[in-house]
């Protein structure tokens, strides 16, 4: 991370190369732990944690294997909705750097098939998990670049309001390169717009893309708020 923060003072334009080393050097092993399906669940192991949550399909799983530089971190389907519990990964557990923290992949939501219990289920664990883990210290939510945030957005940035000061919110918008690498001014607006509705405009904007590997530097500075904890 202070790398990072070294080639952006230097204004220095990293190739693909340069970031695969740094990627590697920030995540020096990964290991799944659990797939928690209630608070009680959840590893009593404390860690910092880094939170990924969005819309079925948002491109969740292919951002957190972006991140991590792993091809098969986060299990990518066809199927939307296929992450159906809080998955939890050990990131440079063991390791001599000393910046060991948790990354939870969680549930998708939309266009899971499940039942409007279980959804009940996730939207009530999810409350407890922002307002109670206190491990929690960066959550990012993705949300589809093209379209904004829609309603299981809302719902999400509902759930966001109250969130402990030790905590950072940040939205991710990804599938950049489906538009040219960016997004269009007015999915950003709306985005904007729908923070302040729910009075989270204090919260950062991300433009991301899997595929590019554009907003990983971002994503990782937020990241650090875990792995330097």
């Amino acid at each position: 991370f202070a790398v990072l923060d070294a080639m952006t003072a230097a204004k220095v334009d990293a190739n693909e190369v340069t970031y695969e080393i740094v990627a590697n050097a920030a995540v020096s092993k990964v290991e799944f732990i659990t797939g928690a399906v209630s608070f009680e669940t959840m590893p009593k192991k404390w860690l910092p944690e880094a939170a990924f949550i969005g819309r079925s399909n948002v491109g969740k799983s292919s951002l957190i294997n972006m991140i991590c530089n792993r091809k098969a971190l986060a299990f990518t389907s066809k199927r939307p909705g296929k992450t159906q519990q809080f998955n939890y990964f050990e990131v440079n557990g063991s390791s001599k750097m000393r910046n060991a923290f948790y990354l939870v992949d969680m549930p998708g939501h939309g266009y899971a098939k499940v039942s409007s219990d279980l959804k009940e289920s996730w939207q009530n664990l999810l409350r407890r998990y922002v307002l109670e883990r206190r491990s929690l210290r960066v959550l990012f939510h993705l949300v589809d670049g093209r379209h904004g945030p829609l309603g299981q957005d809302m719902a999400i940035m509902e759930q966001m309001k109250g969130m402990p000061s030790y905590a950072k919110y940040v939205v991710v918008l990804t599938k950049a390169d489906k538009q040219g690498n960016t997004v269009s001014p007015a999915v950003y607006a709306n985005t904007i717009l729908a923070l302040k509705e729910y009075k989270l405009d204090q919260s950062p904007v991300i433009i991301t893309s899997s595929e590019t590997k554009l907003g990983r530097t971002d994503v990782w500075r937020y990241l650090r708020r875990a792995a330097l904890d």
